[in-house]
């Protein structure tokens, strides 16, 4: 006996549904797109800096002192600013150390700074050096100064 169904030609069984065992990653591929560029973007793409080539550790006492002729600059914590134990205001310290380097021919000096001093205190020094005509600008270091028998500033 044939079935009739009004209003359709053919009857189609319904197929059970299967699952899928791939796994779609193109979701995870935008998230990670996106994340790149936040990344990106966030990034500072006009770092500046400035390459110093800091003394090596020696235990010489004798390199550590400075002698009557070598111009030795001492910038404390409390933002005192002393050259061969003269104190010298941060504003004329340019002008002062051109005067001091005008008629030596060794422009050298060396820097002793605190060591909870920002660097860019001490690039303002060695700025001020630099146009004052002194062309090498030693740093000294703590254990310099120790092997030395000077105090910490």
């Amino acid at each position: 006996m044939s079935r009739k169904h009004h209003g359709a030609d053919d009857v189609v069984q319904a197929e059970a549904p299967h699952s899928n065992a791939d796994i779609n990653i193109t979701p995870f591929i935008d998230v990670l797109l996106v994340l790149i560029v936040i990344f990106l973007a966030a990034l500072p793409l006009n770092q500046r800096g400035l390459d110093i080539n800091l003394p090596l550790e020696t235990g010489s006492a004798a390199q550590a002192q400075a002698d009557a002729t070598q111009i030795v600059l001492q910038y404390t914590a409390d933002r005192v600013i002393t050259v061969n134990q003269q104190p010298i205001p941060i504003q004329s310290l340019e002008t002062r150390l051109r005067a001091i380097f005008e008629e030596r021919r060794e422009k050298t000096m060396f820097i002793a700074g605190a060591g909870n001093l920002r660097y860019g205190e001490i690039i303002e020094v060695i700025d001020a050096a630099k146009g004052a005509g002194v062309t090498k600008v030693g740093i000294v270091t703590e254990a310099m100064r120790r092997a030395g028998g000077a105090e910490a500033l």
